[in-house]
């Protein structure tokens, strides 16, 4: 169990004339034997010590000899205690971390402190702060001053370790030094700072850097625009693209472009993404697939089909293969387009070509079908999918779901996907009780979604505004408006405030009923909240104000409403026009409706049908038909109600416009 004093003398004499390791090393021995009752730590002590006498033992050179190191079946000579002098050394950093002990017995071996010693410590397993501690005594070693090379090898060491306060300091440290800081090294370290979350400070160095005749390449550019496009700062990516290209040196690559057009396309400067987009291409770039995905997407937000069907067909033409992400985009846009069998085909197109779709692509076109009532073919994608070996997540679930609702299909049907949905391991988010809660809803199954809504709160989701909203909206119309005032205040306790939406859902039941002064108070409460009221706010309120015979507060607060910079629907001056129909008289009602015509936003079948239902209450049975054939000429539908009472008071008008018009 114990070491004797010769073989200490024999094996670590031979080697140390430093006293201070010779007493450390007895000081162990003390140690060992206070404490050599515990058999586990007394074994460890032991083989702490036998790795220290091994590590200053001679080298034995017959070992050498007899095992040289091979390189391409032949002997590799070599400086014999070279790789024993780096071993002993690790070894020191290893058991004696750092301090006194361990810089004394560095000194005692003799290294040369130089950039290929730093480098190699600092590549080792050790803890970080031995590296840091190591790192900061080489550099005031004499004859030895850190360069690039080392500093940004400590720069790599602390990045991994996440020691971002250090890292910081260690860069500053390197721009202050006298250091020479090249391109590769900037990109580096803007790299690196970006990905810690210090955009401003790698901003600042890279312009330091740049101050010092760092003359910063495209890839060094690259860099920096794509830190700032990672963190969305997207107006700074144009300001140093015009920096860019004022530098002779320095002219944009595809990846500058790429990169810009993404940042445009983000702050939707559409014509700026399509400016650069052709730019690239009369310089004698390629654009990559990505590029013209960015581009396809732009075309198509702008209603602009064909252009981008004919991004797909340049794409053939310069052998760019489109990418998933870019048949994603395709389908995507045909699908907005109301171009459904397209997007289909372009999808049987994708597979024969040999490029796998992957789950969004798969959630894009079921929710494709979904929309256009072709539910058939959403299941059978479905279905699809597990032959593809792309698994459905929870987005999959929730638009089958949503699309099975659309479909008014049996809700037996609906509970049963979302059975299946749990059976399969697909965990159902907030948004799929928020599905689930407005389908059932919709149904006339308030008791379900109240069940659901309980569901969702034991399962710790936060409350959901959208799945409150529709409970209210339904309670409403049953005229359960206490029920209804109940769970808006649960909402208000959970949240601390409500949305806009189920502020004005509630001020329309509320106005319903007859309750205006509460309707009022919860208006006024949405703005003290700082909860900006949106148009369906104020056309609840003015519409419940119509319904208390308040016309001319509700055509002020519809000027109100403009002035506050909230514009107005064709529902807002509908309220407006019924209560003027109903109350101001036909004369104000025609001439809000004359006003309306000429106005941006145009009458309606329900402005229409409003106007024509005025005169016929009025006897203005002349002014009447002459609106019911203007109506007609607009392609809207006469109201039921108001055709059936224009009908019993003048008879037939309808076919006396035919006569007329024939």
């Amino acid at each position: 169990m114990s070491i004797s004093c010769s073989m200490l003398r024999g094996g670590l004499q031979m080697r140390i004339q430093a006293s201070g390791v010779a007493r450390m090393l007895a000081g162990s021995i003390i140690i060992r034997r206070r404490i050599s009752t515990w058999p586990p730590l007394s074994e460890r002590i032991k083989q702490t010590e036998n790795e220290i006498v091994r590590m200053f033992r001679v080298p034995n050179v017959k070992e050498e000899i007899q095992n040289p190191p091979i390189k391409g079946g032949g002997v590799m000579r070599r400086d014999p205690s070279a790789r024993t002098l780096d071993e002993r050394f690790i070894r020191i950093l290893k058991i004696f971390k750092w301090g006194p002990d361990a810089e004394r017995a560095l000194e005692v071996l003799k290294l040369k402190v130089d950039t290929r010693l730093v480098l190699q410590v600092l590549k080792i397993d050790l803890e970080v702060n031995v590296k840091i501690q190591f790192f900061k005594w080489a550099g005031k070693r004499r004859n030895f001053e850190h360069d690039a090379t080392t500093y940004m090898a400590l720069i790599h060491c602390l990045d991994e370790a996440g020691l971002v306060g250090e890292l910081w300091k260690t860069t500053q440290d390197m721009v202050r030094s006298s250091c020479v800081i090249g391109p590769t090294e900037l990109s580096a370290i803007v790299k690196t700072l970006g990905k810690a979350k210090m955009v401003n400070k790698a901003l600042s160095v890279f312009y330091q850097v740049k101050g010092r005749k760092c003359r910063p390449t495209a890839s060094t550019y690259n860099s920096v625009i794509l830190m700032l496009m990672q963190e969305g700062h997207y107006e700074k990516v144009h300001e140093l693209y015009k920096e860019m290209c004022s530098d002779d040196n320095c002219l944009p690559d595809t990846v500058t472009y790429s990169a810009l057009i993404s940042a445009f396309a983000k702050l939707n400067h559409d014509d700026s993404a399509i400016r650069l987009f052709d730019e690239m291409k009369e310089n004698g770039l390629q654009p990559t697939a990505k590029i013209y995905t960015t581009v396809m997407g732009i075309y198509f937000k702008l209603g602009r089909v064909e252009k981008a069907l004919d991004l797909v067909q340049e794409m053939r033409m310069r052998q760019c293969s489109a990418t998933v992400f870019t048949y994603t985009e395709l389908i995507r846009g045909l699908g907005k387009a109301g171009r459904v069998e397209d997007a289909h085909t372009t999808y049987k197109k994708m597979l024969k070509d040999g490029c796998k779709p992957d789950v969004i692509l798969m959630n894009n076109l079921i929710n494709i079908f979904g929309r256009s009532g072709r539910l058939e073919d959403a299941v059978k994608l479905f279905d699809e999918m597990q032959l593809l070996h792309c698994k459905p997540n929870v987005v999959t679930y929730n638009t089958i779901i949503k699309s099975l609702f659309n479909a008014k299909a049996p809700v037996s049907e609906v509970s049963s996907w979302f059975e299946r949905m749990k059976k399969d391991g697909i965990a159902p988010s907030s948004f799929t009780y928020s599905i689930l809660i407005d389908g059932f809803c919709k149904t006339n199954r308030v008791e379900k979604a109240l069940l659901l809504l309980e569901e969702m709160d034991e399962k710790g989701f936060p409350p959901c505004p959208a799945a409150y909203c529709s409970l209210i909206n339904s309670l409403g119309k049953a005229k359960r408006y206490e029920a209804a005032n109940e769970l808006f205040q649960e909402l208000k306790e959970n949240c601390g405030r409500s949305s806009a939406r189920v502020y004005a859902v509630m001020i329309k039941h509320f106005g319903k009923c007859g309750r205006l002064n509460e309707a009022i108070d919860l208006f006024s409460e949405m703005k003290k909240l700082g909860c900006t009221p949106d148009v369906y706010a104020y056309n609840a309120l003015m519409s419940g104000m119509v319904r208390a015979d308040m016309i001319d507060e509700a055509f002020s607060l519809l000027r109100t409403m403009e002035e506050n910079g909230c514009t107005p629907d064709i529902n807002s001056h509908n309220i407006i026009l019924n209560g003027l129909a109903r109350k101001g008289g036909p004369k104000r009602a025609m001439e809000m409706f004359t006003k309306l015509k000429h106005s941006n936003i145009k009458p309606d079948g329900v402005s229409y049908n409003t106007v024509l239902g005025c005169l016929s209450r009025a006897g203005m049975f002349e002014d009447a038909a002459k609106l019911m054939k203007e109506m007609r000429s607009a392609g809207f539908e006469y109201d039921l109600i108001t055709y059936s009472s224009i009908l019993e008071a003048v008879g037939k008008v309808d076919e006396d416009c035919n006569v007329s018009e024939s």
